[in-house]
């Protein structure tokens, strides 16, 4: 049988099998990784009585080498089965008419931790298959819940080494002291005196600079990543599509075959990419909604086809989609238009002028997918309010845009498509917005947490109980333009 390959979405990268894939994370030519196979279709009804790391295990497999299935399960199994999520894992409750997806169930209280509790696995059975003996050195920037999730899905694993990369006044305290007291002999957290695409720009940057690639080879080092510019982490995010849909089956709320709408909060795009290609795969899924905050560069592409990252960069009280450099939607471009000159013709001009447009045929296929929406920072804090008085459903900040796009999506169009809200963060994470939105009073982040709970009787996730008493371990600031540099010093100390 045909091996299952991988290209880059800019064409100038010679194809990676899956293993080389994950490893190298990002094309040589600056592109991101994508299937260069027909994705199979999957069976619904051979699906529908699956457990999580059952089905997880026949997605996931879709992707792989056609004999290692049984090695995946196993890795599912690490991940997922070992108690540090619920035994559904992923549990879909109501508010309202809303079918909400939790993701934030397992050991950072965020979404990112779907992916990055699986991928240290996929590294390290990556790493044993290709016989490799190099360290690994793992870097990320983070706009928030991606540092915390990688540094503990990596620390202590054997053979790598993560530096995790955010910006200081761009995440709230709460994420901020989960990234800041990670304990674990491989992990280093850095702040950063500039934005997330700040950092995500050097990070990219790094793997495509020849004095870092030489440096590698000197010490024996090679870079990887675990921002969902790997590929590594968009594929468990299918996984959750297929669930929150059999699960609805299961519960008779839909036929098995219905349509349905994901609405989706977004700020990399990793996280709708993933349901595009679940869609692919044979989920029946009508449109996409896709729910931006002040930063709402994606509601602007969705709706105009152009993309024009010239625009003022907002911090807002939902900082995880504080971002105007969406690396995912080349992805989608490539899925859309399949030609690669084409895609990198389009980021040689966002690189060069900060501005793309897509043409008609790609921005008709657009237009039949995908809707989006924005909200600004006060609408976010009527929407938790509303929807906690309504529904007794305590959204965070980032699910709340979701909710709210949704709600006006409903309204603007009468579509009456059962829809699945995908829930990005515990609202512990961001208590101080949350508390304020449903009570109108402001108390400090940890304040919040107590004050909340006493509220509502919503439980604190454990990962979050008592997190301002730990020991702070990380203190390092540089400047965005030293990021580069110091990569270099740290692969030189290796």
């Amino acid at each position: 049988m045909k091996e299952k390959m991988y290209l880059s979405t800019r064409g100038n990268q010679q194809p990676l099998n899956f293993y080389e894939a994950i490893l190298q994370g990002i094309g040589s030519d600056g592109g991101l990784l994508v299937p260069d196979f027909d994705v199979d279709k999957k069976d619904l009804k051979e699906l529908l009585n699956l457990n999580y790391i059952d089905l997880a295990t026949e997605i996931i497999s879709t992707f792989t080498p056609d004999d290692v299935k049984e090695d995946i399960r196993q890795l599912c199994k690490n991940a997922y089965g070992t108690g540090l999520f619920p035994e559904d894992v992923v549990p879909v409750k109501k508010a309202g008419d809303v079918y909400v997806t939790e993701l934030f169930q397992g050991p950072t209280a965020a979404f990112k931790d779907m992916a990055l509790s699986l991928l240290p696995y996929f590294m390290t059975f990556s790493l044993k298959q290709k016989g490799e003996e190099r360290e690994v050195m793992i870097l990320a920037a983070t706009s928030g819940d991606t540092g915390k999730a990688a540094l503990e899905g990596f620390k202590d694993v054997e053979g790598t080494s993560i530096k995790v990369f955010y910006p200081i006044d761009g995440v709230s305290p709460v994420q901020k002291q989960q990234m800041v007291t990670q304990t674990g002999n491989n992990v280093d957290v850095i702040g950063i005196r500039g934005n997330f695409d700040d950092a995500q720009t050097a990070v990219k940057k790094a793997f495509n600079s020849q004095e870092l690639k030489d440096l590698c080879d000197q010490h024996h080092v090679f870079l990887s990543s675990a921002n969902s510019i790997n590929i590594g982490r968009l594929i468990p995010q299918i996984v959750y599509y297929f669930y929150s849909y059999l699960t609805l089956v299961n519960n008779k709320e839909i036929e098995l075959g219905q349509e349905v709408n994901f609405t989706i909060p977004s700020g990399n795009f990793g996280n709708c990419l993933a349901g595009y290609i679940a869609k692919k795969m044979g989920l029946p899924i009508q449109r996409f909604i896709v729910a931006s905050n002040k930063n709402n560069i994606l509601t602007d592409f969705f709706n105009t086809g152009k993309y024009d990252a010239n625009r003022e960069f907002y911090k807002t009280n939902a900082p995880a989609m504080d971002i105007l450099v969406s690396s995912n939607l080349e992805r989608l471009v490539y899925f859309l238009c399949q030609d690669a000159s084409l895609v990198k013709k389009y980021m040689d001009q966002l690189n060069e002028t900060g501005v793309y447009e897509v043409d008609d045929d790609i921005f008709k296929k657009v237009q039949k997918y995908f809707t989006a929406g924005c909200l600004n920072e006060d609408d976010v804090l009527k929407v938790i309010g509303k929807c906690y008085d309504e529904t007794g459903y305590l959204l965070d900040t980032h699910t709340a845009i979701g909710y709210g796009v949704y709600k006006q999506y409903q309204k603007d169009t009468n579509d009456q498509t059962k829809t699945i809200l995908l829930s990005t963060a515990s609202p512990y994470k961001f208590p101080k917005s949350v508390y304020q939105a449903i009570t109108n009073e402001e108390l400090d982040e940890y304040e919040a947490i107590d004050a909340l709970n006493k509220k509502t009787n919503v439980n604190v996730p454990k990962p979050l109980q008592g997190i301002d008493k730990r020991e702070i371990l990380h203190t390092k600031v540089i400047d965005k333009e030293s990021i580069v540099d110091f990569i270099g010093e740290q692969i030189k100390g290796l």
